[in-house]
């Protein structure tokens, strides 16, 4: 239980040495050090968890989300022990809360982002289904505009196509239409086409060679039509018409098992929106309440800090930074008096010398004169 008791002590940034002189503030820094290691904790979940996607597919994945998610862990909670710690209770309320400001901020944005991938988890039904509903639209959208690509493209071909189709059909209905007068005409019935005559005479023979001519061209139009239809049926097969399908249950499953964080988290956001475009309050209110839920875990150890009192350990802590300060400037004024002694030592030697140098020369000079 004191190992347990010392390591929140460590995570909270409190200095052990003085925390332990005073029982009182002992099980307030313990709750703000498991509130820093537990947010850390489950920043290290979000950022493995978040990796895991970027690397998903290849066979170190699960060992890159772990190490990713390690490294991140630790520097989320070195961010939070630093902010916890760096505040300082000496100042008034006022001052307090505007030196804990920049920290609140930073503490919202780690909310925030370590909230995010643990709501892609949490919404892991519901975003699958967006995407391989997305990803069918995207199917429709792609043979849609193939098909009007190819339309554009092959546009002349088309029409006389079309022409040929109708020419066809209306050659059938003449054809139809020829026959019967015929019949009529062989058989003398009397109508406004027939001269009503039996047998096949002048009037049938004009009437068969009409229709000849009529299903010779029926047989020239049904091959140019074959011709066409094999051609654009071809061209198809070119343009890739021919070879894209709508995904299948089994495809769309497998697209959404693969898709990366970046799909993913645009299904996320796209989850509290309907249809139509209108916002959905529902699940907008259930993002908000994660989001805000892990920005709140986020903020909760600085606003502890804000909070709570100020204690014996505060005090303590206080008095020793004054202790420090005033034993750096003490320490200053020695070295600075150690140095003035050491340089002023140097000095002295260095004239001394500078004398006997002098000195010298001179009784050296004297003496070579007299010399001379």
């Amino acid at each position: 239980m004191k190992k347990i008791t010392r390591f929140f002590w460590f995570c909270s940034g409190a200095h052990v040495g003085t925390l332990k002189k005073y029982p009182l503030e002992h099980n307030k820094y313990v709750g703000i050090g498991a509130t820093i290691f537990f947010t850390a904790l489950f920043a290290s979940l979000s950022g493995g968890y978040a990796m895991y996607f970027v690397f998903s597919g290849n066979d170190f994945a699960v060992f890159f989300a772990i190490f990713f998610g390690l490294i991140w862990g630790t520097a989320i909670f070195n961010m939070d022990r630093y902010i916890v710690s760096s505040i300082d209770k000496q100042g008034t309320t006022n001052q307090q809360i505007l030196q804990a400001s920049p920290r609140i901020l930073l503490a919202i944005m780690i909310g925030i982002v370590i909230s995010r991938p643990l709501e892609l988890k949490i919404f892991d039904k519901e975003i699958r289904q967006k995407l391989k509903t997305s990803y069918l639209k995207g199917q429709h959208r792609k043979i849609d505009t193939l098909q009007k690509t190819y339309g554009e493209k092959y546009s002349t071909e088309l029409g006389k196509n079309l022409d040929l189709k109708k020419e066809k059909d209306s050659l059938e209905k003449d054809i139809n239409r020829s026959r019967y007068e015929l019949n009529q005409e062989v058989f003398g019935d009397k109508t406004n086409q027939t001269s009503g005559i039996v047998g096949y005479g002048t009037y049938a023979k004009q009437k068969q060679d009409v229709l000849q001519e009529k299903e010779n061209r029926l047989k020239t139009v049904t091959d140019d039509e074959d011709k066409m239809d094999q051609y654009l049926a071809a061209r198809k097969d070119y343009e890739g018409l021919n070879s894209i399908r709508l995904f299948s249950d089994h495809q769309l499953d497998s697209l959404a098992n693969v898709a990366g964080f970046s799909d993913r988290n645009w299904a996320l956001g796209q989850l509290s929106y309907n249809e139509n475009g209108t916002r959905d309050l529902d699940t907008y209110l259930a993002e908000s309440f994660i989001s805000y839920l892990f920005i709140l875990f986020e903020c909760l150890p600085v606003f502890v800090k804000l909070m709570s009192p100020k204690g014996p350990y505060d005090v303590a802590v206080g008095k020793l930074s004054e202790a420090d300060v005033h034993y750096a400037e003490r320490d200053k004024e020695r070295n600075i008096t150690v140095t003035d002694s050491v340089y002023d030592h140097h000095v002295g030697s260095e004239i001394e010398k500078q004398k006997k140098i002098i000195t010298t020369q001179s009784d050296y000079d004297l003496e070579r004169h007299s010399y001379d």
